[in-house]
């Protein structure tokens, strides 16, 4: 498979975890790589402190450029948050870990050029991930939209009290819960927050959303999967307090009672380029599952 070559050229973004010291070793290396292959680059405002005099852009700026492909150096925050500013423009993004191994960013830096080789020879997949659109609802009126990788989270507001809320799928009532939030998560959210509060693990090519409620009064509420053509609509019912709705553990506002959350498949995706490893290896080395 081959990268189309926009306009007839090659160009890339650089998107990079702010305050990272490896970045003063990393990016100018990768910038003459670059210069070397041929690539016109574009880096972000993190990024911009090592890379010399290339041309910055911020993060949402960049889906405007016709770039072959955005290499994000950080973790799994990191490439989330690039993958939102560009997946409009269907630019594939590279997750290079500087850390532990990510779910996400799942090349080591130790990988970063054979990585890049292989791209220049044409030896890489494209993984599609789907995401979410949330639309809330205030008084019959849309006052926000969101688009996210891995989750919806509503929450409570304050520490004291339990999150209360109805939930329907394509219209059907399917209960009311009393929990300290409601996640409704992606197959690549499925190892996120999720999974912490208790949910399965989704093989990211599934057509579905999981509702997981984080520990809810009523034990008998469970993780529910549900296709993700499937429409769901989250009814706050804080009374006189407020909730809160978090996107990706990134974005977010408060919510008033009454409010209605709605979810539904994006019309966006994400394209994770790749040159070797499936999700399982990442699997066993991030879960620690035993080896054949």
């Amino acid at each position: 498979m081959a990268i189309a070559k926009k306009s007839g050229r090659k160009s890339a973004g650089i998107i990079s975890k702010p305050n990272k010291p490896e970045l003063a070793q990393v990016v100018p290396g990768l910038l003459a790589w670059f210069h070397q292959h041929n690539y016109e680059i574009v880096v972000d405002p993190e990024t911009a402190p090592y890379a010399g005099q290339s041309e910055v852009l911020a993060r949402e700026a960049m889906a405007s450029r016709a770039l072959n492909y955005v290499v994000v150096l950080g973790g799994d925050g990191t490439l989330i948050a690039a993958a939102r500013a560009v997946a409009k423009a269907g630019i594939p993004v590279i997750g290079v870990n500087l850390g532990s191994l990510g779910f996400l960013t799942e090349i080591p830096l130790g990988n970063l050029y054979p990585t890049l080789e292989g791209i220049e020879d044409s030896n890489f997949n494209i993984e599609t991930r789907s995401m979410v659109h949330c639309e809330v609802m205030r008084a019959g009126a849309c006052i926000a939209t969101y688009d996210a990788l891995n989750d919806v989270v509503l929450g409570k507001g304050t520490i004291a009290r339990l999150n209360h809320c109805d939930v329907a799928v394509d219209g059907v009532f399917v209960s009311s819960y009393q929990a300290d939030s409601l996640i409704v998560s992606t197959p690549t959210g499925s190892t996120a927050y999720s999974l912490a509060a208790g949910g399965p693990i989704l093989v990211p090519n599934v057509d579905a959303f999981v509702i997981t409620p984080v520990s809810a009064h009523s034990l008998t509420h469970r993780s529910l999967v549900v296709r993700d053509t499937s429409i769901i609509e989250i009814i706050a019912k804080t009374g006189s307090d407020e909730a809160y709705l978090s996107l990706d553990g990134q974005l977010g506002m408060p919510i008033l009672d009454g409010d209605h959350v709605v979810c539904r498949k994006s019309a966006y995706t994400v394209k994770l380029l790749h040159i070797h490893g499936t999700f399982f290896d990442v699997l066993r080395a991030k879960l620690k599952w035993g080896q054949r």
